[in-house]
């Protein structure tokens, strides 16, 4: 098993392959701030690369065999193929070699107490939630998030080596390197097909993770997701739960919504009321990432009071329901959801705010998720009145040809929707402009870079 001791082995230098990553980049960040000399790689400068080099890393933007000289470790990035020069190379000189999950899972054991929250949907917006409500504590938490938070000015905290709190990813089996002291599981749910097997390779993979887990770690699940039913007597953790529709220990009571679709609750621990919430945030799902944020708060002995007023401040994260602005009366949103469930609570969410036409824009995210999965796409876009499809983004796939987004698309009208193929972005905003009313939503949905539409809009 690999180990590497962060406190014995400062001033050497770390090489990350793909630093340009959300994950890759905190980890790198985080060893700067170590002592440690950084390099790494990746295809184009970004706003992350350059925020490396302003603190220090060099950063290269070809992938080179001779940028892994000098190097004492190597990490690399699940996007990384077995061919990249710059891995071979690694190999060839002997340097020690480690996947960023390896790295991550060991970089937990340096903390007195972590918190990793996983599940196929809301890591990232659970994982925020948290960042509210721990930001300001005297622990001086270090924080690595997925996505872009203004509450931390972008991906990472850096602080303490106390309290340590980061999002966990099931692709390709990872989180089963991680060992942290509270482990949360939002949700499993069919996903990373160019990966697992099917939904019992998923959930087996949850449960090998649960295995990591002692009797004095914690171990948190959603009660209300069939899939996590298997974990409950399995794990040798203090198991606990949270959830709506099914007897829980941290239960949601007594929920509503306002006209902006903001929902109100009461929350529960062991059919005791110890909070209220206001959410700032829209949606159902949001309740099941409030309620998880409350519970691993609770459970590391926060005020409920003071937990429920942060949590109930907490306004989102970049590209989750974010608000982009407006123009002529049409409002714009932006969400991350590539998946049919997300899909399916992100418009459910935006459907008890806005009364008239919801034009959604979907780009689908990588040709395996998009075909296997095509039949469940096609009933996801019920509470949206006019879809639109885009190219697929490929992102880490080859296109063989055998998957097009017109085929999404004629799903989605054998389904009962008004849906069109508009390949390009320029085609989608010239039609938006055409089409959409004051009093109308545009929603760009999608982990791609399907942002880029509204973005477009409200520049002109």
């Amino acid at each position: 098993m690999f180990h590497f001791d962060i406190n014995k082995n400062k001033g050497k230098k770390i090489h990350f392959i793909g630093i340009g990553g959300v994950s890759m980049s905190s980890l790198a960040e985080y060893m700067l701030s170590k002592g440690y000399i950084v390099s790494g790689s990746d295809a184009k400068a970004s706003l992350i690369t350059k925020k490396l080099e302003s603190d220090g890393a060099k950063i290269y933007y070809e992938h080179k065999a001779e940028n892994v000289d000098g190097a004492d470790l190597v990490v690399y990035t699940d996007a990384i193929s077995m061919d990249n020069q710059e891995l071979k190379a690694a190999i060839r000189q002997k340097i020690d070699l480690v996947d960023r999950a390896e790295f991550l899972g060991n970089l937990m054991k340096d903390f007195d107490f972590s918190i990793a929250v996983s599940g196929t949907h809301g890591k990232t917006s659970t994982t925020s939630m948290i960042t509210e409500v721990i930001y300001d504590l005297e622990e001086d938490p270090t924080i690595m998030l997925g996505g872009m938070l203004d509450k931390i000015h972008g991906n990472i905290k850096l602080g303490a080596n106390k309290l340590f709190l980061t999002e966990a990813c099931e692709y390709k089996a990872n989180i089963k390197k991680y060992f942290p002291k509270l482990a949360i599981i939002l949700n499993i749910d069919e996903d990373h097909l160019d990966y697992f097997d099917n939904i019992d390779h998923i959930i087996r993979t949850f449960e090998e993770y649960s295995d990591n887990l002692g009797p004095d770690d914690y171990l948190l699940i959603n009660a209300d997701d069939p899939n996590s039913k298997s974990l409950l007597n399995r794990s040798k953790a203090q198991v606990l739960s949270f959830g709506v529709d099914k007897m829980a220990d941290y239960s949601a009571k007594n929920i509503s919504f306002q006209e902006n679709g903001l929902p109100s609750l009461d929350i529960y621990f062991k059919h005791k009321k110890i909070a209220h919430l206001d959410l700032s945030v829209m949606g159902k799902h949001n309740i099941y990432n409030a309620l998880a944020a409350f519970a691993a708060s609770h459970i590391y002995g926060l005020d409920p009071e003071m937990v429920a007023k942060k949590i109930s401040a907490y306004r989102g994260v970049h590209r989750r329901l974010e608000f982009k602005g407006s123009y002529q009366g049409i409002d714009i949103l932006d969400d991350y959801a590539h998946h049919p469930t997300e899909i399916k609570s992100a418009l459910a969410a935006i459907r008890n705010r806005y009364a008239n036409d919801i034009y959604c824009i979907f780009q689908p995210h990588t040709y395996t998720r998009t075909k296997l999965l095509l039949n469940y796409f096609a009933q996801s876009f019920n509470d949206a009145d006019k879809i639109i499809i885009p190219d697929i983004y490929a992102a880490r796939e080859k296109d063989y040809g055998d998957i097009h987004s017109k085929m999404l698309v004629k799903a989605i009208n054998a389904n009962g929707k008004d849906a069109i193929y508009l390949g390009s972005f320029e085609e989608v905003e010239e039609f938006l402009l055409a089409n959409a009313k004051p009093g109308d939503c545009i929603l760009t949905m999608g982990a791609g870079d399907v942002y880029k539409i509204g973005e477009n809009l409200l520049q002109r």
